[in-house]
């Protein structure tokens, strides 16, 4: 197997420097070029079974040579593309290239303790800067002033990153689930929300919260109460086995009821990037399992008015699950 994806390198080796690893028949290589030899054999171990090569050393015949004799070679079909598709077959000469039909980001949906941990650690400084937030968010702030300031946070106190660019939403803007921040001023009466994550150590957290400035509109109120319900009771359903069809349908059975659309997943899982399997949505009929981590964020959206979403990051145990971000969630008013 040919595997080129950073991530899923990152993932069974911990190297980070770019490369090229390869599962052959006979040995693990991991080919660089000079630039990053250093760093790669620091992230190594003798135990690790990978020989490493400069490509400065390799000749037309050592890359022929690496699958020779091996009926096929598996490629990250979701990754590489058509020029490096044909890149590969020319440069090892393989007979019968295949798709590995994502099999390591397979193993990547159920963590292992380590991986918990860490994202754990990238959850406890989410929820760190959120309450920071609560005290340094003004009136007059502008949500590209608040963006900047999740940013600083999170690498002044022991993020390695952002996972994401943060959003920050107030007023109308709120009704747009991805927003990008503005110019636009906070004010008497807006609603913000903020979806905010980091990196430890390379796995990420993702948590949102939509707070008020000093008062509640009525309106605002009464969604906000059926978002969160939503995000209370899918809770209660999360753990190993349970269906993810029909967690999805029952969240979005319940804002139809009340007239409204769900109008995203509910949820996703989160590692080594923000967005990875299992997708928690309606047309998923897969069972949850011990160790996954996926986050889950209902929202209610109204265009030109004002939108809601809870979310937070959630890992799966055998008789329920942990919330792994721990901010509140009652009505929150600066």
């Amino acid at each position: 197997m040919i595997i080129s994806n950073p991530i899923n390198i990152r993932y069974l080796t911990n190297i980070q420097a770019e490369g090229v690893l390869l599962i052959t028949r006979k040995d693990n290589i991991y080919i660089t070029d000079s630039r990053y030899i250093e760093s790669v054999n620091s992230a190594l171990t003798v135990d690790d079974g990978i020989m490493v090569y400069d490509t400065r050393n390799l000749t037309i015949d050592d890359y022929e040579n690496f699958f020779l004799f091996c009926n096929s070679v598996g490629f990250e079909e979701n990754y590489v593309t058509y020029a490096k598709y044909k890149e590969y077959i020319h440069k090892y000469k393989i007979e019968n290239i295949v798709e590995t039909e994502n099999m390591i980001e397979g193993h990547r949906v159920i963590k292992e303790n380590n991986e918990i941990k860490k994202i754990k650690t990238a959850c406890e400084i989410t929820d760190k800067c959120f309450k920071h937030l609560l005290t340094f968010i003004k009136k007059g702030m502008t949500e590209k002033q608040i963006a900047v300031e999740i940013e600083t946070y999170f690498k002044l106190n022991g993020a390695e990153d952002i996972s994401f660019s943060p959003i920050v939403a107030s007023g109308i803007n709120s009704s747009m689930p991805h927003a990008i921040p503005t110019d636009k001023k906070i004010e008497s009466g807006d609603i913000i929300t903020i979806d905010m994550g980091c990196k430890y150590d390379g796995y990420c957290s993702d948590m949102t919260r939509t707070i008020f400035v000093d008062y509640i509109p009525e309106k605002q109120k009464k969604i906000y109460d059926l978002v969160l319900k939503n995000q209370l009771s899918t809770l209660e359903q999360l753990k190993d086995g349970a269906n993810i069809k029909t967690i999805c349908s029952q969240v979005q059975n319940s804002f139809e009821f009340n007239k409204f659309m769900l109008i995203h997943a509910l949820g996703h899982g989160v590692g080594l990037t923000l967005h990875e399997g299992p997708i928690l949505s309606t047309t998923n009929n897969q069972f949850l399992r011990e160790n996954m981590v996926v986050t889950n964020e209902p929202g209610i959206y109204l265009p030109g008015n004002f939108g809601v979403r809870i979310e937070d990051t959630i890992l799966i145990t055998k008789n329920g699950c942990i919330t792994l971000t721990n901010s509140e969630k009652n009505y929150i008013i600066i």
